[in-house]
């Protein structure tokens, strides 16, 4: 599997609406008629099994394949079309919905800054830093299951270490989508804003999907 990232991948997206504001950056008419897979990714495994609660209809599909590990389950189920408000001609919609476990990566000086006896403290300040992966095998999760997808949606907590977290996912992942002529990947990327977690905020969300805010 490709565990590399690509850190170029979200540099210099400034949302043009205010982030937080229902808004539609794809084609509207994308996935006419076809099969569309969409990837929701939440903060903790918790989140996901919520969010999944929340957006099966009433009255919808009962069999919710549940795969990945016991750390970071994944679970899925299909729709009919027009149940996904980004591409609502699609004839189907998969929801693929799984999460991390906070970061993804953590950030840390070089080696040669890290002894504070022979190092100033104030050369720290002018430091670089180097950004790990908390654990490799989180990447390749994220990279699993965004292999050409059509769609993601993040589901991080609304904050500032959420919406970090939100770019950490997309630097691992987003150049894994189903590439598109009429697109770019990022313009199929959405971030879901809520402050609870019960189906009907789930659904409010989930119907004003937003993009995620860089400048944050």
């Amino acid at each position: 599997a490709d565990t590399t990232t690509s850190s170029s991948t979200t540099t210099g997206l400034v949302p043009s609406t205010p982030p937080n504001q229902p808004q539609t950056t794809n084609d509207i008419n994308y996935g006419k008629g076809e099969k569309i897979t969409v990837l929701h990714v939440a903060e903790k495994p918790s989140i996901s099994l919520a969010i999944m609660k929340g957006l099966i209809p009433s009255g919808g599909p009962t069999n919710v394949d549940q795969k990945g590990g016991k750390s970071l389950p994944v679970h899925e189920f299909t729709t009919s079309g027009g149940n996904f408000p980004k591409a609502p001609k699609a004839s189907k919609c998969v929801h693929r919905i799984t999460s991390v476990a906070g970061h993804v990566f953590s950030v840390d000086f070089p080696p040669q800054f890290q002894s504070w006896e022979s190092v100033d403290p104030a050369e720290l300040f002018h430091a670089p830093v180097q950004k790990k992966p908390n654990k490799g095998s989180v990447i390749k999760h994220l990279q699993d299951c965004a292999r050409n997808v059509d769609f993601i949606v993040l589901w991080m907590d609304c904050d500032r270490e959420g919406e970090n977290i939100n770019f950490e996912v997309l630097d691992c992942c987003m150049h894994l989508m189903k590439s598109s002529t009429s697109d770019s990947n990022y313009n199929r990327v959405y971030r879901a804003h809520f402050s609870a977690i019960n189906p009907s905020d789930i659904q409010k969300a989930y119907h004003a999907l937003g993009k995620p805010d860089k400048n944050q």
